[in-house]
């Protein structure tokens, strides 16, 4: 019996198959990923490379690092010629997930990127700016081996905020709570001041390395962290205890806690000069003013209810505010705390970015489940995506001009925003 031979199509189309198969494997694209992209008829994003789990040095007092499975890029490829930030167009480029639940996000000047997952993990994750995982950083660690008594044994932290060394050399990672012996109740976001909520820690995280290299006790229920421009000062605003802390960061001592008088302080930006920090007290509608060599603190602005973030332009004359209560981000010209303008964004407005030339601030918008861009200038919205829900955190990574977003659900988004949009 004669054997009817295949379709020519049929095979073309076989051929065209096994060309694209050999392709995306030289490309270094695993061999789910590819089935995936034939799947989809045969496109594919181009591949992201992931450091090997084990390069490098393991974390001090933690196990070797584990790798958070490969990023997963989106079809959306940036277009258009590259412009200022006021002028160009976010467009989803990566999505990141796995071993993840993030509650910041935050980058550094040479393209570090760590995120921050909590008690739910007890990890900081390290990537490198074109989204590879560098390191899963554990947060347990033996604090008598830091220089810290009274915690014998082994403790863990919950990594909440971070802030990176203006080199670059240094992460201050700080702790909602601490866990282990000696460590009192964690705080509740409903806590006051003296309600008995356990002090928790600051540490210290060499970003060589990956090891946690200092432990510094702060007060309760730290939020978030800045570093002065000169270095010298780590700012810690504890929740609970409604004070700031100030680290030195030559000997890695705490020597200062500033009572901030207000409610659940949170967001912090520093003037240019370093003397001077601007703290949101979010359990109000006010920022305050510390002088960091004096101590005192005064009161600056009323920019909304509930603010809880806040970023300084690059040039130090103007500081912006998200108001969480209202749904708005405030303009503010820093000398003199003056209100120039506010905007509404989407519902619950939390964490805030800027971009490097200061063309462009950027709002997650937890309950919207949104990134607001908008253009300082004038605080026009330019432009708004759709993210993954409860989007809390964000950053503006400066070597790629690209903007991540972590999601509390347990995701981040990188958007690339180097390009002026294409109609």
């Amino acid at each position: 019996m004669k054997v009817r031979s295949e379709p020519k199509y049929v095979r073309r189309r076989r051929i065209a198959l096994l060309v694209v198969l050999v392709v995306l494997l030289r490309l270094g694209l695993g061999i789910s990923r590819v089935v995936g992209a034939l799947a989809d008829g045969g496109a594919a994003a181009a591949p992201v490379t992931r450091v090997p789990a084990d390069a490098g040095l393991a974390t001090a007092a933690s196990p070797r690092a584990s790798a958070v499975p490969a990023p997963t890029p989106s079809p959306a490829e940036p277009q258009g010629e590259p412009g200022p930030s006021a002028e160009t167009a976010l467009v989803r480029v990566l999505r990141l997930s796995g071993g993840l639940t993030p509650k910041s996000v935050v980058a550094s000047e040479q393209g570090l990127v760590f995120a921050q997952n909590m008690m739910y993990k007890h990890t900081v994750s390290a990537f490198r700016a074109d989204g590879a995982l560098v390191r899963t950083i554990s947060d347990s660690v033996r604090l008598a081996d830091l220089g810290v008594a009274g915690h014998p044994g082994t403790s863990r932290g919950a990594p909440v905020e971070m802030a990176f060394s203006p080199d670059g050399k240094h992460a201050w990672v700080s702790n909602y709570a601490m866990y282990g012996t000696g460590f009192g109740p964690e705080g509740l976001d409903s806590c006051t001041a003296g309600d008995g909520t356990a002090t928790s820690l600051v540490y210290r995280v060499n970003t060589q390395s990956y090891a946690i290299e200092k432990a510094v006790p702060v007060g309760a229920v730290p939020k978030y962290v800045a570093v002065t421009p000169d270095g010298r000062r780590v700012l810690v605003t504890n929740w609970c205890s409604a004070d700031l802390s100030v680290i030195d960061t030559a000997t890695s001592t705490e020597v200062a806690r500033i009572p901030l008088r207000g409610e659940h302080p949170r967001g912090i930006a520093t003037s240019p000069d370093s003397r001077t920090a601007y703290i949101a007290l979010m359990g109000s509608d006010r920022l305050v003013r510390v002088d960091l060599a004096s101590g005192a603190v005064l009161d600056y602005a009323r920019t909304g209810d509930g603010p809880r973030h806040v970023v300084s332009s690059p040039d130090g004359r103007f500081l912006y505010v998200t108001n969480n209560g209202d749904g708005t981000v405030s303009k503010l010209e820093r000398s003199t705390g003056r209100v120039l303008q506010w905007v509404r964004t989407g519902k619950e407005p939390r964490s805030l970015a800027i971009s490097s030339d200061g063309g462009a601030v950027y709002s997650v918008n937890y309950e919207s489940s949104t990134v607001t861009k908008l253009r300082t200038s004038d605080l026009l919205a330019v432009d708004e995506v759709v993210t993954d829900h409860h989007p809390i955190g964000i950053t503006y990574e400066p070597t790629r001009k690209s903007v991540w977003v972590a999601c509390y659900g347990g995701s981040i988004l990188v958007f690339d925003d180097s390009r002026r949009h294409v109609a």
